[in-house]
């Protein structure tokens, strides 16, 4: 087992693994599961605000409701490698997604997934939150993909229900053969 240290603590660095289930269920497409498995019962797509203020606030909103989905698990924080980012713990092994993107995997929680990126660098364009985020049981996911400007969400339907009603996110439910891209927005 890999381990880094951080916060007076050993984190679990993720392999292969534990991100195959992902693998095996995305496929390259415009749809939701480019990013998403087709083995949710909902899911949904959260745009990202502009504005650090508004995207803080959708941070600490999404990872609230999260929170209360799995309370009492850990959650695997997936940081996408792009050289420009911070992945938290630069000297971990990688594991690779979708087209071949590396990502560091860290087995944490909310707390880590609300402050890591908060403490080394500050606000991203795509939020300080992981890239990658699921509990153990692997119960939703959510992935937000280095050159959208929205996050793909899937799991059970109450969740999807309670981000799509939420008042602080922008989010719309949507189907696993409906383009993932919010009207007005385009995939890449």
């Amino acid at each position: 087992m890999v381990t880094r240290e951080r916060d007076g603590s050993t984190w679990r660095i993720g392999t292969g693994a534990d991100v195959a289930w992902i693998a095996r269920g995305t496929s390259v497409s415009r749809t939701i599961t480019a990013a998403i498995p087709p083995e949710f019962e909902a899911y949904a797509t959260v745009l990202l605000p502009r504005e650090t203020e508004e995207q803080d606030e959708r941070d600490r909103a999404l990872v609230s409701l999260l929170r209360e989905q799995s309370p009492d698990q850990p959650w695997w924080l997936g940081y996408l490698d792009t050289g420009a980012d911070d992945i938290v713990f630069p000297d971990a092994p990688k594991v690779t997604l979708y087209t071949g993107w590396p990502y560091v995997l860290v087995e944490a929680g909310p707390e880590q997934a609300a402050t890591w990126r908060h403490e080394e660098a500050g606000s991203f364009w795509l939020g300080s939150l992981p890239n990658l985020m699921f509990p153990a049981d692997r119960s939703w996911l959510v992935s937000t993909m280095w050159d959208d400007d929205w996050t793909c969400v899937g799991g059970p339907a109450d969740l999807v229900d309670r981000l799509v009603r939420h008042p602080v996110l922008a989010a719309r439910q949507v189907t696993p053969d409906q383009e993932a891209a919010p009207p007005g927005h385009r995939s890449c």
